[in-house]
C-alpha cells in the first residue's frame, strides 16, 4: 500500500505558514506598544504639587486611567498615540506619544494649568421685589438690647468653639495637613519613630499642664 505524502504535507505547510503569519503580526503589534507613565503636577504658589485623581484617557478607545495621591500615572499605549489629561478645575491638555520611540518605556512630567470659570452675577434677594423689601425693612422693629443679645451669643466662647469643632476643613487646609503627614512619614522611612515619652520637651508640657488644672474636670454649669 503506497502512501500518498500530498495529503500529509499539504496541511502541515498551510500550518507553518499560519503560524509564521500568526507570530509576524504579533511581532509587528508588540512593536508599536510602549509602557507610558509620568507625574501630573501643576505649579501652585511658586511651588510644584501634583495633582491627585488626574484622568488620563486615550481617545476612541475607551481605555484610560487616573493618577494615584502623587499625581504617578502609567498606562500601555501605542507609539503615535494621543493622551487626554484632564482634572478639575485644570485645563484638558492632549499629549502624543512620538512615533520614532526605540524602547518600549516612556516616561514624561505634564504640568497642567487651572482653567478659570467665571459664572454669571446673581442676585439674590429675601423678597419678591425690592419695593416689598423696602416695606417690610422699615417697618421692622428690634429692640437694641435684643440685638446686642444676639451679637453677643453668637460670638460666645462656647459657640465659638462649637464652629470650631463641626465647621469642615477648605481643600487648601485638608490638602496642608495631608502634605504635612505625608512629608513625616517620608521623613522617619526606614527607621523608628522617635517616642514622646522619651522627649524632654514633651514631659515639660505635660508638667505644666499638671500645674496648671489643665486635666481636671470642669464642673457642668
Amino acid at each position: 500500500m503506497k502512501l500518498n505524502f500530498s495529503y500529509i504535507l499539504f496541511p502541515m505547510l498551510l500550518l507553518a505558514i499560519a503560524i509564521t503569519r500568526t507570530n509576524g503580526q504579533k511581532s509587528i503589534s508588540d512593536s508599536l506598544l510602549v509602557q507610558f507613565s509620568g507625574v501630573v503636577v501643576a505649579e501652585e504658589k511658586d511651588t510644584i504639587s501634583p495633582i491627585p485623581f488626574a484622568n488620563i484617557f486615550i481617545p476612541g478607545t475607551g481605555r484610560g486611567t487616573y493618577s494615584n495621591l502623587d499625581g504617578f500615572f502609567s498606562i500601555v499605549a501605542q507609539k503615535g498615540q494621543t493622551i487626554e489629561f484632564s482634572a478639575l478645575g485644570y485645563k484638558t491638555i492632549e499629549y502624543v506619544i512620538p512615533d520614532t520611540l526605540s524602547t518600549n518605556r516612556y516616561s514624561i512630567i505634564q504640568l497642567m494649568s487651572k482653567d478659570s470659570i467665571v459664572l454669571p452675577q446673581a442676585t439674590i434677594y429675601p423678597w419678591p421685589s425690592k419695593e416689598h423689601f423696602k416695606q417690610e425693612f422699615l417697618a421692622l422693629e428690634v429692640p437694641d438690647q435684643e440685638l446686642m443679645d444676639l451679637a453677643e451669643e453668637n460670638l460666645s466662647p462656647e459657640k465659638l468653639q462649637a464652629l470650631q469643632k463641626f465647621t469642615p476643613r477648605s481643600g487648601e487646609e485638608t490638602s496642608a495637613f495631608y502634605l504635612q503627614q505625608q512629608a513625616k512619614t517620608y521623613y522617619y522611612m526606614g527607621q523608628t519613630p522617635p517616642m514622646n515619652i522619651l522627649s524632654p520637651i514633651a514631659w515639660a508640657k505635660f508638667i505644666k499642664s499638671l500645674k496648671n488644672g489643665d486635666f481636671k474636670s470642669k464642673s457642668k454649669q
